[in-house]
């Protein structure tokens, strides 16, 4: 919840397939409330089967349970299974976008916009910023932890092993404590990511919007991981402990005395 870094973090822009993030915490609202259970059959509609992009080519009237389908839309960001998974718990996509809309104002997403549930429209209409995806990419984490039995699988199967699902996220096997979360790109947002990683108990999370190559975005966000790692640690007292001073380089003094704030 603490920003530790940020440029132009309120600069609107198109997400990709960032968008499946919000989609993830619709799906996973559904699970905790019960109107959604894993082992629940999805049909795919010849409108999800019709998407283009990443897929991962569902059939007209195939069905696959609620734990395949997630694991279609994180692993390899399937905007077909996305499409498929909003209309079974919206009814339509239309509502389930109102519903992926609705969530984002509870968040406190003030410049976010959703036309899709799977970001693969170029329409204007469909933009966030680098601080709205964060803001839902903790709310996903923190709240779904067992999204993290998902976003952390490099490699799986599909359709009784015929089939290969590989992460879209190359950081989940390049770089240690990765826990997620999601890449996205097409030729209006470039290459995006919202990257997660938790180190001695610390999680961070890095977005990247507008990468000019994939291999670029997921430099930047190391970097940005990196940089958090290196400079902060995350560190639990009781409020009636003091903290340890902190040294001083440069000052006037040797050391100064850091106390805590609300919260």
């Amino acid at each position: 919840g603490t920003v530790i870094y940020e440029k132009d973090p309120d600069t609107r822009r198109s997400p990709a397939s960032i968008t499946k993030i919000m989609t993830l915490i619709l799906i996973f609202d559904a699970l905790e409330n019960g109107t959604l259970k894993m082992d629940d059959l999805v049909t795919t509609s010849a409108y999800a089967k019709s998407m283009g992009g990443s897929r991962v080519f569902l059939e007209e009237g195939e069905t696959q349970d609620v734990e395949t389908m997630i694991k279609c839309i994180v692993i390899a960001s399937g905007n077909d299974a996305s499409v498929a998974m909003a209309e079974h718990i919206g009814g339509s996509e239309q509502e389930f976008v109102r519903q992926m809309n609705e969530r984002a104002a509870g968040l406190g997403m003030q410049n976010t916009h959703f036309v899709d549930c799977c970001g693969l429209t170029d329409s204007t209409d469909h933009y966030t910023t680098a601080r709205d995806i964060a803001l839902m990419s903790r709310e996903l984490m923190l709240y779904h932890p067992d999204i993290r039995n998902y976003t952390t699988i490099w490699m799986d199967t599909l359709r009784g092993g015929t089939s290969s699902l590989v992460n879209t996220n190359k950081l989940v096997r390049f770089y240690d404590g990765t826990t997620g979360l999601k890449t996205g790109s097409t030729n209006a947002a470039g290459y995006c990511i919202s990257a997660t990683a938790e180190r001695d108990g610390m999680e961070l999370i890095a977005v990247i919007l507008k990468g000019k190559t994939s291999a670029e975005r997921f430099q930047d966000a190391q970097s940005l991981l990196n940089y958090g790692f290196a400079a902060y640690a995350l560190q639990t007292v009781a409020p009636e402990t003091p903290l340890p001073p902190v040294p001083v380089q440069l000052g006037t003094q040797a050391t100064v005395q850091p106390v805590l704030g609300d919260g």
